[in-house]
This record gives structure tokens, sequence and C-alpha cells, in this order.
């Protein structure tokens, strides 16, 4: 069973053809995990489509200092890694530390950088060092073309494949907004994948009792926008019950709206001859 393309070492690589980076926003219990990743390689299968599974190990940047972390970096890294033997996907997940990346590259395809560290330079080149593909998240208050920096940080450190996510930005406060000629300008100036974070895009930040806000209502919309204007990727985060959720309970796509607006995507695609 195929879930994408892989570089030499087997690993998933960043690029051509279109492909989905997907999962819950943070890794749970095992049940919850294979559950949504089951969903996914299905998907994987029945579209032909790329996806890699998507959970953090640990979100560092919550909002308040009693919100749940997840499990760790060792338990969260045996979690991944039974989602990889048990359902097969290529893997990514978030590094925030230099000193967590080595270990992390043992078990994930991809090392992502979080938005607010996307212009930390140890962090990158540590990313980068570890031979795997490294995603970079556009800081909310970054420009496109300011991206060039990050993506020659990780490609210099060795990374066998970098990409840029848009994941919206910061128009006064609590509010983010997409700019669409984001992804033709970022892909230009950076030489890279411009991928599409049509969850994080729709948060409200600071505008949550302790939590971000979201209006998840508005993610089939930009993301059809965005596949329209040229993103090479989309990057989803799901859930079966996003409310219950311990993190983003408030901006994730329900799992089964996922496979109606994944084929919208691909069907704006293909009408537009990007398939």
């Amino acid at each position: 069973m195929s879930h994408g393309s892989a570089d030499a070492q087997g690993h998933f690589r960043l690029g051509a053809p279109f492909f989905l980076l997907a999962g819950p926003c943070v890794l749970e219990d095992d049940r919850l995990n294979l559950t949504i990743a089951e969903a996914l390689a299905r998907l994987a299968d029945d579209l032909g489509l790329p996806i890699v599974f998507k959970a953090s190990f640990d979100k560092a940047n919550r909002s308040s200092a009693s919100s749940p972390r997840g499990p760790g970096m060792e338990e969260g890294l045996r979690k991944l890694a039974r989602i990889r033997t048990e359902v097969g996907l290529p893997l990514v997940t978030d590094v925030h530390e230099p000193a967590q990346c080595a270990a992390v590259g043992e078990v994930v395809d991809v090392l992502q950088i979080p938005a607010f560290l996307c212009r930390q330079t140890d962090l990158l080149v540590a990313a980068g060092a570890t031979g795997r593909a490294v995603n970079v998240k556009k800081g909310q208050w970054m420009g496109p073309n300011e991206m060039r920096g990050a993506a020659d940080k990780v490609r210099g450190a060795g990374a066998s494949g970098v990409a840029l996510t848009e994941r919206g930005t910061f128009f006064g406060y609590g509010n983010l907004v997409v700019d669409m000629r984001t992804f033709v300008q970022m892909r230009e100036a950076c030489s890279a994948p411009a991928i599409f974070d049509g969850t994080h895009s729709v948060q409200r930040p600071g505008e949550g009792a302790g939590i971000s806000g979201g209006e998840p209502r508005f993610i089939p919309h930009l993301v059809r926008a965005a596949v329209a204007a040229g993103a090479d990727a989309l990057f989803l985060e799901t859930h079966p019950e996003p409310a219950t959720a311990p993190s983003d309970s408030t901006n994730m796509l329900p799992l089964e709206r996922l496979r109606p607006l994944v084929e919208e995507a691909l069907a704006v695609r293909a009408a537009l001859g990007l398939g």
C-alpha cells in the first residue's frame, strides 16, 4: 500500500504531486490516533492522494499554562511509530527545541517548525541536519518573500526537502487573513512547495477563554480559494469530535467532512488543469 512519493531512504518527499498533511492537533490515546490514521489511509488509497499523518507530541505554545500539552516526546514518538507500523502512513510532527530534532528525525518523515519559531536559526539548522524533509510554518507576521531565509537555513543544513506553509497573517488583534498571492510569491521566492493550512487560518487568537477561538465554517471557502490560487498541498487538522479535543477544538475540521472537502479541492485542480 503506497501513500506517497519517497526519497532514496524511503521517507516521504515534499513536492509534486499534490499532497495532504492531516491528523489531530495533538496526539491522544492510541485508539483515537489509529482511528484517524486508518481513515486517512483509506482516503489516500481511494483518491490516489499522498497523505502524511500529522499530530504533535507537545504543544509548547498553548495560551494558558493549564492547557493540555500532549504526551511528551518519548511517549509521543512511540505513538507515532505505532501509526507507521500498523497503518503505513508517513509521519510529520512539530519540534520546538534543537535538542529534539535528532530523536524525532529517527521516527518521522517530516519535521515541522511551528510558525512562532520560523526564524529560530538553531532550530531550523538542527531540523535540516537530520536529513529529513522540513516543513516550516510561515510566521503570522511574515511576508511570503521573507521566508526565503528560513528555507535557506534548512536546506543548507542538509534537509532532503523543504516546504513552507501559509497559515494566515495577523490583521489587527485576534484576526487572521490569507493573502492568496502568497502561494505564488512564496514558491517563487523560496523554490519550495507552498502549502495551505486551512484550519489554523480560521483561528481567532486570544478570543477564547484561555484558548484560541475559531471559525471553522470558513475552512471549505478558504481551501477552495487557496487551491485555485495555486497551493501545492493542504494541511488540515481533523478529529472525529473536535469539541472534545484537548487542543484546537475550535478550529479543527470534523473527520466526516474531510473526504468531501478533499474531493472538492481535487475537483478544483482538475477544472484548472492542475491535476
